[in-house]
């Protein structure tokens, strides 16, 4: 399969790139700065400015493509003033998703975020029920959070448009952890793997949960190849199976996000305050990767 990856230079965009590749697809690879030093046959870059809408259709009608993955967005919530944060990312899923339709491509794909959810906020947040999944009402309270609603609800306006001439999905992936991230190089917020678990306030604002990046390029495989047997326009989460965190998210989260006692008392064990069940009911896929070995191997390279 030929397949644009908007965004492709970013954390998880070089890994999903480099792993739907070595699955052995072609890629190309959309975003304002290169993906550096990598120079393999079967992955193409470009530059491109993706708030040009009719740019954006003209260039991904030359691609070819069979499938495009929308990545591209300012990634961090608060790290832009709340307008740009919304306007950016509705923008540039507008132009790149509708381009994609426009160019004539019947695979679509969009990156969501968990924090559609709306945990987190400054006047506090009671869930009905834990674990999280694909059914939990969405409440954001940021912009971040917003736009990356608006992604999910440009993805269902477009289905409704095309019908079933093209397939959608978008996919909501928990906090990525990038394969050299378990060696010790920071995080997206600045910390090893290893403090956020030494000091469980670092991971609380996220729930605890995690997904290794070469895990997504996996999910990603796997929906592409499922595109046309599942109901159009699904939605997912992408997580591990287990939670980052050494004490049972029954005591973690009640301690860091008051209200949420009552629904934190099923999540004993391990187990993390989302649920990817859906992926592995629909497309057979679940995570292949925990912090458990991962950290431990990742070490083992120092």
């Amino acid at each position: 399969m030929r397949i644009v990856v908007t965004g492709g230079s970013g954390r998880l965009g070089r890994t999903l790139v480099t792993g739907l590749a070595d699955a052995g697809h072609e890629l190309i690879s959309v975003d304002r700065e290169p993906i550096a030093h990598l120079d393999r046959a079967g992955i193409t870059q470009f530059s491109l400015d993706l708030t040009d809408a009719d740019a954006t259709a003209s260039a991904l009608a030359g691609t070819r493509a069979d499938a495009v993955i929308h990545l591209a967005a300012i990634a961090v919530p608060f790290s832009a003033p709340e307008d740009v944060i919304l306007s950016t990312n509705a923008a540039l899923a507008q132009s790149v998703l509708g381009g994609a339709m426009r160019a004539g491509i019947r695979r679509v794909v969009a990156a969501s975020s968990p924090t559609v959810i709306g945990y987190g906020a400054p006047r506090g947040w009671t869930p009905e029920r834990l674990p999280l999944d694909e059914t939990s009402p969405t409440e954001p309270w940021n912009a971040y959070a917003l736009s990356k609603l608006l992604i999910e609800q440009t993805i269902d306006m477009l289905r409704r448009q095309a019908g079933d001439d093209v397939r959608f999905a978008s996919f909501r992936p928990c906090y990525v952890i990038a394969p050299e991230e378990w060696a010790g190089a920071p995080t997206q917020q600045g910390h090893t793997v290893l403090e956020r678990l030494d000091d469980p306030a670092l991971s609380a604002p996220a729930l605890f949960n995690y997904i290794d990046a070469r895990d997504v390029a996996a999910f990603a495989d796997a929906l592409l190849d499922a595109l046309d047997d599942i109901p159009n326009g699904e939605r997912f989460f992408v997580g591990a199976d287990d939670a980052l965190a050494r004490r049972p998210l029954s005591e973690l989260l009640p301690q860091f996000h008051p209200g949420t006692a009552r629904a934190a008392a099923e999540l004993t064990g391990t187990a993390p305050a989302f649920s990817s069940a859906k992926a592995a009911r629909l497309l057979g896929w679940r995570a292949a990767r925990t912090w458990r070995t991962e950290l431990a191997a990742g070490r083992a390279l120092l």
